[in-house]
């Protein structure tokens, strides 16, 4: 699919990895809505930054895991746009808790953790294809975890919600064929805000890496431009993780 004069959703799309797919989108030619729950600073200071390379973007407000929030945002996103061809479902959340830790991983933590990382992404892909199934094309491309593959991360439920988002991914994929495709990009360690504080774990993590180096958000976000752009494929949980998994 070539990428220009389409019209792109960005879920959490001012900070990190939303932030650099909405700025690879944008020099692509395709238009962006950049979504934000809280950081509205942020999400704005993207959209500038889109404008100023000539680009067209709009900061829009959902909490994701709203189901009627994330509909009304569809419609304002068609409304400014005319329509809405892909989707980068980037938004997520997690606790930090040490997994031997069993009674820390509260109701709540799960609730929390499983409302916005998996039932927000099913809500935005469920908002949107109507849309695209109208326009007959569409690309939706989740953000996953190496949390889900091998089980360890930040937190187990964090570590779960992940796994289940690669579940999604393949269970949409069959849902929306063939007029939209379904794929999830999974990235290993990314130098991100999430790093915060802990700069020097960082710093001793990336030479344990085949690489030698952690992903950038930009890595990550030129395999997401990839997954929407290739007609072929649907369906498939792609790794970049320089090497962490194998």
């Amino acid at each position: 699919m070539n990428l220009q004069h389409k019209t792109a959703l960005v879920t959490g799309g001012g900070t990190g990895i939303g932030r650099a797919a909405s700025l690879a989108l944008a020099s692509k030619g395709t238009s962006v809505a950049v979504n934000y729950s809280r950081s509205r600073e942020e999400a704005e200071e993207t959209v500038q930054l889109i404008r100023s390379l000539g680009g067209q973007a709009i900061a829009l407000q959902a909490d994701v895991s709203k189901d009627q929030e994330v509909k009304n945002m569809a419609e304002q996103i068609v409304r400014h746009f005319g329509s809405i061809d892909l989707l980068v479902n980037n938004a997520g959340i997690t606790s930090h808790i040490p997994f031997p830790d069993l009674e820390a991983a509260t109701e709540e933590v799960w609730d929390n953790l499983f409302a916005v990382n998996v039932k927000g992404m099913f809500y935005c892909a469920r908002a949107v294809a109507p849309y695209m199934q109208k326009q007959g094309q569409g690309a939706i491309v989740n953000l996953g975890s190496i949390a889900g593959i091998t089980g360890l991360g930040s937190s187990l439920p964090y570590a779960v919600s992940k796994a289940a988002v690669h579940g999604l991914t393949k269970s949409l994929a069959r849902a929306l064929a063939p007029v939209i495709r379904v794929n999830c990009v999974v990235p290993g360690a990314v130098e991100t805000r999430w790093w915060a504080g802990r700069e020097e774990q960082m710093k001793q993590h990336a030479p344990n890496l085949l690489l030698q180096q952690l992903s950038t958000p930009e890595d990550i976000a030129q395999l997401i431009c990839a997954a929407l752009e290739q007609e072929a494929m649907t369906g498939q949980i792609i790794t970049v993780d320089s090497g962490q998994t194998l």
